[in-house]
């Protein structure tokens, strides 16, 4: 009996690997051919939801590896291992964009905003009202969330804004500064990481009812717990990494032919270029979005920070410099630099989530806040 769930599993990864990898071999050696800039909108219909269902089902299948070796390992491994997850299909089908048949120059920086917008106020917002409607108030840990609110200013003000501000004129960097960016990018990004995994590890836990904090003199026992049970594991563990691996590597090999439909569903319907981030975005997130919503109504508030917040540093911090590598060595221009209209959208965006984790408790309000600002977004996406 104690081995069912593990089976229940197995069973359940089974039809899941089936179905992508037979999607992956018809598509590459009978569908291909049909993915052209003329093909006819029932072929385009037909293959988009077919890529678009198989890349979901492959992704919820990730979230659903990733997710368990999260509570085998503990915060901040198991989450963080969720993250990458996800960010690395969102590179991943980014690429494809970039390296397919059209123009995409602002496909990274739709795609990074749509996630913000969709992160960290509409899955934010729906988690803090979540939370509040079936517990009231939610404790969290504030300094960790601090820490990811001030790695999401440094981060998308040097990507997204300081590119308007250049002598370039046209939102792009010059190849010297996109080689330096994307370098400190990684330091910083990779020092980030070094430190939550470290030092400031417990800063990244749920704390105890009623604190908004771990002290220090607890966190080196609960680290010990966490090390202790994931150590304990170790074969279950790389059953689901092996698994993690063999069904994201069907929405590595699928993203290019959907990226291919994608650019050409744009420009047939005649709508906004940034309607392929926003795709992308939600392709991406949407399994993972679930799972944070699910950490908030399991009143693990700190889990759902993790994965939202944590989520949008993992994507800036992982697409900025992999995207200007594309960039520099296929000769495509990338454009960073966002609209007046994008620039006031991000101002309140990370004020308002500073103001709802400024050491205080969840509130329903923040949550109605962050969602309505969501709804902004998406007026001004087909209206501005």
């Amino acid at each position: 009996m104690p081995h069912m769930p593990a089976i229940s599993l197995f069973r359940g990864v089974v039809p899941k690997l089936v179905i992508a990898w037979a999607v992956v071999a018809a598509f590459q050696f009978e569908f291909h051919s049909w993915l052209s800039a003329d093909m006819s909108p029932m072929v385009a219909i037909g293959c988009f939801a077919v890529l678009f269902a198989t890349i979901l089902m492959a992704a919820f299948g990730v979230v659903r590896e990733a997710d368990a070796l999260a509570h085998r390992l503990g915060e901040p491994y198991g989450t963080l291992i969720l993250t990458l997850s996800i960010v690395s299909i969102e590179v991943i089908l980014i690429a494809a964009v970039m390296l397919g048949p059209g123009e995409a120059p602002t496909i990274a920086r739709d795609s990074i905003f749509a996630v913000m917008m969709i992160i960290m106020n509409l899955i934010t917002g729906i988690c803090l009202l979540a939370g509040a409607l079936k517990y009231g108030e939610q404790e969290y840990n504030a300094p960790g969330t601090i820490t990811f609110i001030s790695m999401i200013l440094i981060l998308v003000g040097v990507a997204l804004l300081l590119p308007n501000t250049l002598s370039t004129g046209n939102g792009t960097f010059t190849p010297v500064q996109a080689v330096v960016l994307s370098v400190l990018t990684v330091i910083g990004y990779g020092g980030f990481l070094a430190l939550q995994m470290g030092r400031y590890r417990s800063d990244f836990m749920q704390p105890e009812a009623g604190r908004m904090w771990i002290l220090l003199s607890e966190a080196a026992s609960r680290n010990k717990a966490d090390d202790t049970k994931a150590q304990a594991s170790g074969s279950s563990n790389l059953m689901h990494a092996v698994r993690l691996v063999a069904l994201m590597l069907p929405i590595v090999l699928l993203a290019h032919d959907l990226a291919i439909i994608i650019d050409n569903g744009v420009v047939q319907a005649g709508a906004p270029v940034a309607v392929g981030g926003v795709l992308i975005a939600i392709i991406v997130f949407t399994p993972e979005s679930i799972t944070a919503i699910k950490a908030a109504l399991n009143n693990e508030t700190q889990r759902a920070i993790n994965l939202c917040l944590g989520a949008f540093v993992s994507t800036v911090g992982l697409t900025v410099p992999a995207v200007l590598t594309v960039g520099l060595m296929t000769g495509k221009t990338v454009v960073f630099g966002i609209s007046a209209v994008e620039t006031v959208l991000l101002a309140l965006t990370i004020g308002l989530t500073t103001l709802t984790y400024l050491g205080h408790r969840t509130s329903a309000t923040q949550g109605m806040l962050h969602i309505l600002l969501f709804f902004v977004f998406g007026l001004m996406l087909f209206t501005a």
